[in-house]
């Protein structure tokens, strides 16, 4: 049995023999006005075999058969024009290679491709019209209504898209350009601006609305979801404004408004050929790849088909929940999964021997501030510090390229034993000298929605029907989202030398209750609905995260969202005390934090 795209190219190539033969013909009665001789009527039997098959040879090199007629676009149409002009230039010499003798009226030459590409092309746009107008067209009673806030380039470019898909009727767009009001675009009318929206919802009963705003800031899309929830209006929108800009986007990838699309920041711009060069054919490790920072890692690698992934993870379901989404998702990617700690030598060591990868991200470390604080801040010690020295030590011995640590803001100037301990991680690598393996720290501030965060639980504590728990009305910190970090996270690794500490550019610090306020908007409620207490800091908890430590200074690099820290410099000897001080199996904590500040003299804990 025939498949269907297999039937629809058939159909396709008889269309346009049909087209053809039907073109040429015609162009001779219309060169005789209908009353076609004899002598040319033969000869234009004669010329139809030759022209026809030329011509869907070139309409086949040109493509006009792997597209569908139903989303036929002027793309479509172009080619269409470029191919039947070269058929045009062809045919003359073809028909006289083959009969020398045959003289083929000129103006029949003029008139078939005028023809043709009105067979062709219009045959193609009334085709699609057919199926919009028949199943998914404007007057369509069927599916749900909805309005698009937006009417720019992005908002007609969905539109076209909610016509062809019939669980959705567009009853119009909202913008607040008022020279807009009135007009039409793409049939469906401007029908007022965004504060227009409960008075529209309420006659049309619409329960969703589209932001399609791309070109906007961010608090013009914040003002939209507060109109939106205002009216009891569920916020939709896109996966990516880009690929909605560029007709990507379906109607069945629109999602709720996260709180990363209020983030306002400018998309990453990678080095793509770069990092080709340093991921592609080759093995990559990825310590803690189970993790938020971690796993996202190992996502983004995979865009570069590396030869080989090796995913070190010490936690059993977080490594089997990421082992199925790449096998699910990345189709061919050669990856292994691999149990272990990174405070395990013997381990360690045996999965350099066996992969030998050039190039290693160190994502692996205790995170939680507070949990690190108090019971465990030996272990956080251990892990973060040994566990980093060890893995250093077993890249240094087996040829390991570049080793890319993953560090915080909270290695700056800390006040908890967690942004200590990181701290510790970086002079590590910084001591390992620069021969042989490259040693890079990246730097940077929280991640919306990572393992443990604060956007987590604030949706357990909205779904749950509240209160949402603050610390600090004045508590800020660093955001970005868990993509934007991971990229540039592989930039900064392509970008390093050896020795630098990069540190990325976080925007604008935001205060927790705003992320609190905002969430608490998107999630459909008003503050009076679900509130808002403060809890109080926590332990080794401050207002303030910072980039810099006051007595470093940063570089700029060609990378405008990467600077690189300047940091005092630490040596073998000081790295030898420190393990010799890390060998201890377990200390008290009240110990941990004493020793801590003569190691990292700028701790100050609270």
């Amino acid at each position: 049995m025939l498949s269907k795209s297999y039937t629809r190219t058939l159909l396709a190539i008889l269309h346009d023999i049909v087209a053809a033969a039907a073109a040429w013909m015609l162009a001779y009665l219309l060169r005789f006005n209908f009353d076609l001789p004899v002598n040319f009527s033969a000869e234009m039997r004669y010329t139809l075999l030759w022209v026809v098959p030329l011509q869907v040879m070139i309409f086949w090199q040109f493509g006009l058969y792997r597209g569908i007629w139903r989303y036929a676009s002027l793309n479509d149409l172009r080619r269409i024009v470029l191919a039947v002009l070269l058929a045009a230039i062809v045919i003359p010499f073809a028909l006289r290679m083959a009969r020398s003798h045959l003289i083929v009226p000129r103006s029949v030459l003029v008139l078939d491709p005028l023809l043709l590409i009105m067979f062709m092309g219009g045959s193609r746009v009334l085709y699609r019209t057919w199926k919009e107008t028949r199943f998914q067209g404007k007057f369509k009673l069927a599916g749900e209504p909805v309005l698009i806030l937006g009417a720019g380039d992005a908002a007609v470019a969905l539109s076209k898209d909610l016509e062809m898909n019939p669980a959705w009727q567009l009853a119009g767009f909202l913008d607040d350009d008022s020279s807009k009001h009135g007009h039409t675009l793409n049939g469906v009318r401007v029908l007022g601006s965004l504060e227009d929206l409960p008075r529209f919802a309420g006659h049309f009963g619409i329960s969703r609305a589209i932001i399609a705003m791309p070109s906007s800031s961010h608090q013009q899309r914040q003002r939209a979801i507060q109109i939106c929830n205002a009216a009891k209006v569920e916020a939709l929108t896109v996966p990516s404004f880009d690929d909605l800009m560029s007709g990507k986007v379906a109607v069945s990838q629109l999602r709720a408004i996260e709180l990363d699309d209020l983030l306002g920041r400018d998309p990453v711009l990678l080095d793509t050929v770069g990092l080709k060069e340093l991921l592609s054919g080759k093995t990559v490790m990825v310590t803690g790849a189970g993790g938020s920072i971690g796993s996202e890692l190992c996502r983004q690698i995979a865009r570069f088909s590396p030869g080989r992934l090796v995913l070190f993870e010490l936690n059993e379901y977080a490594l089997y929940t990421l082992e199925q989404e790449l096998q699910q998702k990345v189709a061919g990617l050669d990856f292994v999964c691999i149990m272990g700690d990174v405070r395990d030598a013997a381990r360690v060591d045996e999965i350099m021997r066996q992969y030998k990868p050039p190039v290693v991200f160190h994502a692996a470390a205790y995170k939680h501030v507070p949990m690190m604080e108090n019971h465990n801040a030996w272990q956080a010690i251990r892990n973060n510090v040994l566990g980093t020295y060890t893995l250093a030590q077993a890249a240094r011995q087996h040829g390991v390229e570049k080793f890319v640590l993953i560090s915080t803001d909270k290695a700056v100037n800390p006040t908890n034993v967690m942004g200590a301990s990181k701290r510790l991680a970086e002079m590590v690598c910084q001591a390992q000298g620069s021969d042989g393996t490259r040693f890079i720290t990246v730097r940077f501030g929280n991640v919306l929605g990572s393992t443990g965060s604060v956007i987590p639980k604030f949706r357990v504590q909205i779904a749950q029907g509240g209160p949402v728990t603050v610390t600090h009305p004045e508590i800020t910190r660093y955001f970005m989202s868990i993509p934007e970090a991971a990229q540039l996270v592989l930039q900064a690794g392509l970008m390093g030398k050896g020795g630098e500490i990069f540190v990325l550019d976080m925007g604008e610090p935001v205060k927790i209750v705003d992320l609190a306020r905002q969430l608490i908007l998107l999630s459909g409620y008003t503050e009076e609905e679900i509130r808002i207490e403060f809890s109080g800091l926590r332990p080794g908890e401050k207002l303030y995260e910072e980039l810099l430590a006051d007595n470093e200074h940063t570089l700029p690099t060609h990378h405008s969202k990467l600077r690189i820290a300047k940091a005092r410099s630490t040596d073998e000897a000081w790295l030898m005390e420190l393990l010799e001080w890390t060998s201890v199996q377990t200390m008290p904590d009240g110990d941990v934090k004493e020793a801590l500040k003569t190691w990292v003299p700028e701790y100050q804990p609270q």
